[in-house]
């Protein structure tokens, strides 16, 4: 007898029958895999998350959403909203070698005196484990475990009772009653299933490390992230030690915050102190210091342009640490609005440290970066520049400009170019350039 089997898409979930060229669901084109049929059980539905079926009233659930724990790691916290909330899924996704793996053997070891941790791989050894752990100082009390079973797992976490559970990682996780390849689509949303179902009957709050594709995205199905309560992505340069901890989803915080961490010889270590990190500390021409807002932290970022003649009919446009979308924007308000000719140059952006700038706080500064170009000027000496840039040329304000600016008062910087329409009175030690027009921040551009 033939073997049944349908088409998953692996970037929605949806099913059919029959294979598409395009995802009816997603309208993603060749996302569409062959699996096999499961087929259903014979008692007609899924294992429960615990707690059982019946309805119960709202008044008589306790209310456990504040009671968080400390990974013992401050950065690694505020990304998760203040701590790790009990029988919570977290995904943690990022590039081979970025340290996703080092900074979740760290919070475990943290974990072990809030309760057992089960620390899973199916990728190392126990050697291979050993090592890193002692590399990194990690509590030998640490249980650890190489499997790639998820029933195996499943029966583990029954006899142990751990309060956490790492599982490293998700693409290599199996269950042996699906007879589809590891790593597939249906086997990484049935091991997905698993764990979250053990984390909402136990109570365990679950690490699951995800690969990453070539795009940069967790690799199998898109809704392996609306599976887990968490979605953390490692960003960073593998050959710098600077490491960027996102939250992109989160229903227990902010998706704002960020953690920085730095690449050592005994692991991850905590980055508090963010001054300098960003800025490269000159004065050059077609470089400009903005301050940008990550959750409730400002940080110092500068923006470097370049520009060269081209030879092409068509100016290339590239930005590194910053959307390209939103540099051809910017580029065209400086054209039409500021005077300036760029048609035929071509533009280099970049962000000095590797950081990824969303803040529309920092579209002057952007702009101003490539107008120093132009001009061949520099900015003032100990200079930032804030503001939101419309396309009509006018400065808009941001969000949280007084934190802003206080920041930049606290860094030791005398002048800041905001935008003329924020009701911002004086801060002490910097003094406060308000610009209305894009034209009239021109203005501030020093001689040589």
């Amino acid at each position: 007898m033939k073997e049944k089997t349908k088409f998953v898409c692996g970037e929605c979930g949806y099913e059919t029958v029959k294979w598409l060229g395009c995802c009816p669901g997603c309208g993603g084109w060749n996302t569409l895999v062959e699996v096999a049929a499961v087929a259903p059980s014979k008692s007609g539905g899924s294992k429960t998350l615990g707690g059982g079926s019946r309805a119960v009233s709202l008044a008589s659930v306790m209310e456990t959403d504040s009671i968080r724990i400390s990974t013992g790691i401050a950065e690694f916290d505020r990304v998760l909203g203040g701590g790790v909330v009990a029988g919570s899924t977290v995904l943690v996704g990022g590039d081979p070698g970025i340290g996703k793996s080092t900074l979740l053997i760290q919070a475990a070891s943290n974990l072990i005196k809030h309760g057992p941790v089960l620390y899973v791989s199916g990728e190392e050894s126990k050697a291979q484990l050993k090592l890193r752990a002692s590399r990194c100082g990690v509590d030998e009390s640490l249980l650890i475990m190489t499997e790639t079973s998820i029933d195996a797992i499943e029966s583990e976490v029954e006899r142990v009772k751990p309060g956490f559970l790492v599982i490293d990682s998700i693409q290599t996780m199996i269950s042996p009653e699906l007879n589809n390849a590891t790593g597939s689509v249906t086997q990484i949303r049935e091991a997905t299933t698993s764990l979250t179902r053990i984390a909402k009957s136990n109570g365990c709050a679950v690490f699951i490390v995800g690969h990453v594709t070539k795009e940069g995205a967790i690799a199998g199905p898109r809704m392996l992230e609306h599976m887990v309560d968490t979605v953390l992505y490692f960003e960073g340069d593998r050959h710098d030690s600077l490491r960027l901890l996102r939250a992109v989803k989160n229903r227990f915080g902010s998706t704002n915050e960020i953690g920085i961490f730095e690449m050592r010889s005994e692991g991850l270590c905590e980055v508090e102190n963010t001054a300098g990190l960003f800025v490269t500390g000159g004065n050059d021409t077609g470089c400009a210091v903005t301050c940008i807002m990550e959750g409730n932290r400002p940080i110092l970022v500068e923006v470097q342009s370049l520009l060269n003649s081209t030879s092409f009919a068509n100016p290339r446009r590239v930005a590194a640490g910053m959307d390209t979308n939103r540099l051809m924007l910017l580029i065209a308000v400086l054209e039409r609005r500021g005077g300036l000719r760029i048609n035929d140059k071509d533009v280099y952006t970049n962000a000095v440290g590797g950081i990824r700038i969303d803040d529309r706080g920092a579209d002057l500064a952007i702009a101003m970066a490539v107008a120093g170009s132009v001009f061949d000027r520099p900015l003032p000496e100990s200079t930032v520049v804030i503001g939101e840039l419309s396309l009509t040329g006018e400065i808009r304000t941001v969000d949280r400009l007084y934190n802003r600016v206080q920041e930049c008062a606290r860094l030791g910087y005398k002048h800041a170019v905001v935008p003329a329409s924020a009701k911002l009175k004086g801060i002490d030690g910097i003094d406060l350039i308000k610009v209305r027009y894009l034209r009239d921040a021109f203005l501030t551009f020093t001689d040589k």
